[in-house]
């Protein structure tokens, strides 16, 4: 027996104006911010905008070849970044905002690091 693939969160995704949206709720909130836009409540909206909350770290190691000795840079640990589902301007204020359905722990600890290293509040919806 085959069950058809779905979304581990059971959000089904949607498309409006050529966009796939991962659900309908943030579909949904698009459209509301480009009506917005349309009126001039907001500018400048963006969609999927990357913040970097760490940065990778890498560690030089020498590497024994044949005829010399090369320095390589191996990656010890990745970078952390959020991913802000739409970002634009209201009233001269820059609002970060993520539509979520469920509230996980890597979320919520990268909320509060985005407010302690980047003094930037998430408005979630």
């Amino acid at each position: 027996m085959r069950f058809p693939a779905h979304n581990k969160y059971h959000a089904s995704k949607v498309t409006f104006d050529g966009i796939t949206f991962d659900s309908k709720k943030e579909g949904l909130y698009y459209l509301k911010l480009r009506d917005m836009l349309r009126r001039g409540e907001i500018s400048d909206l963006r969609m999927q905008v990357p913040y970097e909350l760490l940065p990778a770290i890498y560690r030089d190691e020498v590497v024994h070849l044949k005829t010399k000795d090369k320095t390589v840079s191996r990656l010890v640990q990745r970078a952390v970044n959020y991913v802000a589902d739409f970002v634009y301007i209201q009233d001269g204020k820059e609002m970060v905002v993520d539509t979520k359905g469920m509230r996980l722990p890597d979320y919520i600890l990268k909320k509060k690091m985005m407010l302690a290293l980047k003094g930037i509040e998430i408005t979630e919806i």
